[in-house]
């Protein structure tokens, strides 16, 4: 069945941390809000997993669980077929989500006050974790021109040489801001931190969702001296969103490494999935990919019009189309307003609740992200709301 994703689902009261009018009054202060922020979508999962799900609910028993063979494979085929990526079974471990294994790793790897590099704009809960576990955040900031990001090579090797600097967080494909980092930029990136001996988490969570005809390259599989240097993280959250079943996986090849992190794990008891969970990510790997395919049509045509509707009737704005993620990165800075004043004005006038660029550090004041993976007209009522608001005095 061909998906529908222009059906508008009502995901007010579904328990939705984006959609409930409490949760919203609490982060903007406003309830009668167009959610566009939280990154998950408003499409329902592909029938294939909505199946598995229903197949394993019917059996009524939902008892400790364990991860069996085809659960692997799926997950193990899935990286071969559209990566080129071997990885094998006892490579991957479990975790409930992303951000958590952020957390884990810091407390596995890293010692209060040492470094951890990340590149500003950046996914916010990356900075909180570090700080929460007592790490100090190292700035690598992007440099932005003519709405394009890159690497600020001189800087990042800098910060890498100093002792103190013990990891750095890869986000890749980038959020906020779209991109796909090529080849010779993350052989770069690794050959900096192989030679200081910077410890490299991979966060490729939006490695599926690449348009353009664009080719995301796993970082450990570029170079055979990375795979025992980085670790991994990936989910099919995001991909076929399903990020409420909490079900997430790092891929560490290196068995020193993996020790040490499943030691965390084991000492807060962590590790075991439910068996709705596993049903769900062994349908999504084994029979999502044509849903997949739809989808990224699909949002590509979301793209087009955020692009035609900007370019219309937003000036001022610089809007450059991502490469990957369901994420818009909208540089609104010629309207002359502060990043807070801007994200209020959105907020209070446009009726719209979205990511503020202040949020993602420094780089980010006076752009917002927006997520699109919405029906279309969803979308374009958020956008003339965005608009109006900007536009009028």
């Amino acid at each position: 069945m061909k998906p529908d994703f222009d059906k508008i689902i009502d995901r007010k009261k579904s328990k939705s941390i984006k959609w409930d009018p409490e949760v919203l009054g609490e982060i903007f202060g406003e309830e009668d809000l167009l959610p566009l922020w939280v990154a998950d979508m408003d499409f329902q999962a592909p029938e294939e997993v909505i199946e598995a799900m229903k197949e394993e609910v019917s059996h009524g028993v939902f008892g400790y669980s364990k991860r069996g063979y085809q659960y692997y494979q799926s997950i193990i085929q899935w990286y071969e077929k559209r990566f080129n990526w071997k990885i094998k079974r006892e490579w991957l471990v479990y975790t409930s989500g992303v951000v958590a294994a952020v957390n884990y790793v810091l407390q596995a790897f890293l010692e209060k006050e040492q470094g951890v590099i990340i590149q500003e704009p950046v996914y916010y809960p990356f900075k909180k974790a570090i700080k929460k576990n007592g790490c100090r955040v190292v700035n690598n900031p992007l440099k932005y021109h003519e709405g394009s990001y890159e690497i600020d090579f001189e800087d990042f090797e800098k910060k890498a040489r100093e002792p103190s600097t013990k990891l750095f967080i890869l986000c890749s494909p980038h959020n906020p801001v779209g991109r796909v980092w090529k080849k010779e930029e993350l052989h770069r990136l690794g050959e900096i931190c192989l030679a200081n001996g910077v410890l490299i988490f991979a966060d490729e969570i939006h490695h599926d969702l690449v348009y353009q005809n664009g080719a995301h390259q796993i970082f450990a599989n570029l170079d055979p001296r990375f795979e025992d240097h980085v670790i991994t993280a990936t989910a099919p959250s995001k991909t076929f969103n399903l990020a409420g079943l909490m079900s997430a996986h790092l891929i560490i090849k290196n068995s020193s490494l993996k020790r040490r992190y499943k030691h965390v794990l084991e000492k807060n008891h962590i590790g075991h999935q439910s068996p709705v969970s596993m049903a769900a990510v062994q349908a999504a790997y084994g029979q999502g990919e044509p849903w997949l395919e739809a989808l990224l049509a699909y949002l590509q045509g979301n793209i087009r019009l955020i692009e035609t509707m900007v370019a219309e009737k937003l000036p001022k704005a610089k809007f450059t189309p991502p490469r990957a993620t369901y994420l818009a990165w909208i540089d609104l800075r010629g309207y002359g307003l502060s990043g807070k004043a801007l994200e209020e004005k959105i907020t209070k006038k446009g009726k719209v609740a979205l990511d503020g660029g202040t949020w993602f550090g420094s780089g980010g004041e006076g752009f917002v992200r927006i997520n699109f993976a919405c029906p279309r007209k969803t979308l374009e009522e958020a956008l003339e709301r965005i608009i109006k608001a900007i536009e009028e005095e």
